[in-house]
């Protein structure tokens, strides 16, 4: 890692690097910035969208992980990521799927499979990303909050794991043998703009899409994914890399169908829908900000 300046993404399936911060890896890397970025599981148990490819599915041909490291090897190329990891190696941990609560917000599944990624041991699978983060030895981390933005368990889990691993790494008496200590100075949770997402919404309704967000009322309550203004510490305008996200987004196909909701806010609001990405700050003191009291860049202050 030869940049001066080095971002670290720790997710949790292939295609949710892309959806929260595809413009920000473009347009870093497009600048001369590395970008690592760890994905915990295979996303084995994800939902299939491409009728020719059902067989894949765990209870049939359980052939989805592996089609969607294709997937996620495609859209890395797309936005010009080439350093990206499994943690501990491809199949180390398994999509422990999920299942939604009356509540609105996703849980744990009823049946886990024993590599689970929701059931690894924090200690062991925080000391393959303090390899990683003393390796690369990032400024800036970013992952999700401690809900996982929507519940999911593996999101939730990816969270506890970059939380403890950074701070593991940062202990110079800590597991010599993972490389030389290393603290990391910014961590980001990813983070939707509440008033963002209210008049992306309203674009939708107002050009007579009523499905996608299906239940979503621009001018009533959000669910857990979307976050206050007041809680916002920075944006990032990759609004000129917006065609290289969408590109991504395309690459994981399985995942996210063309004619879906995040390609109709995307034809509905234009580039600003995917292309300014928003960020909650968890640890490290916030550099220059604009006029709306925000970041521009995730090392300013560094």
């Amino acid at each position: 890692m030869t940049a001066d300046q080095r971002l670290l993404l720790v997710h949790a399936h292939p295609d949710d690097e892309t959806i929260g911060q595809g413009a920000t890896m473009a347009k870093y890397v497009a600048e001369g910035r590395s970008v690592t970025l760890v994905t915990c599981t295979g996303g084995e148990m994800g939902e299939i969208l491409v009728p020719e490819l059902e067989h894949l599915a765990a209870d049939k041909e359980d052939g989805l992980g592996e089609h969607r490291r294709t997937e996620l090897a495609a859209a890395m190329k797309e936005l010009g990521v080439s350093d990206h990891r499994y943690l501990g190696g491809f199949g180390t941990y398994r999509d422990s799927g999920m299942q939604w609560h009356e509540d609105g917000h996703a849980v744990a599944a009823d049946d886990i499979h024993e590599n689970a990624f929701w059931h690894a041991d924090l200690t062991e699978a925080a000391n393959h990303l303090v390899a990683i983060i003393r390796e690369v030895r990032p400024q800036v981390l970013v992952t999700y909050d401690q809900f996982g933005g929507y519940g999911h368990p593996d999101h939730i889990q990816a969270h506890r794991v970059a939380t403890y691993a950074a701070s593991l790494a940062a202990v110079p008496s800590y597991r010599k043998d993972l490389g030389e200590a290393w603290d990391v100075a910014k961590i980001y949770w990813g983070a939707m703009s509440e008033s963002r997402m209210r008049a992306g919404l309203r674009a939708l309704r107002e050009a007579g899409d009523t499905t996608s967000f299906e239940g979503m009322d621009p001018d009533g309550p959000l669910p857990h994914f979307v976050t206050p203004d007041s809680d916002l510490a920075a944006v990032v305008d990759a609004t000129d890399y917006v065609d290289r996200k969408m590109a991504a987004m395309r690459a994981h196909a399985t995942q996210i169908s063309l004619d879906g909701p995040f390609f109709a806010l995307s034809n509905n609001q234009g580039d600003v829908a995917w292309g300014m990405e928003f960020f909650r700050i968890a640890k490290g003191e916030r550099g220059e900000l604009n006029e709306d009291g925000l970041e521009t860049d995730l090392f300013a202050g560094l």
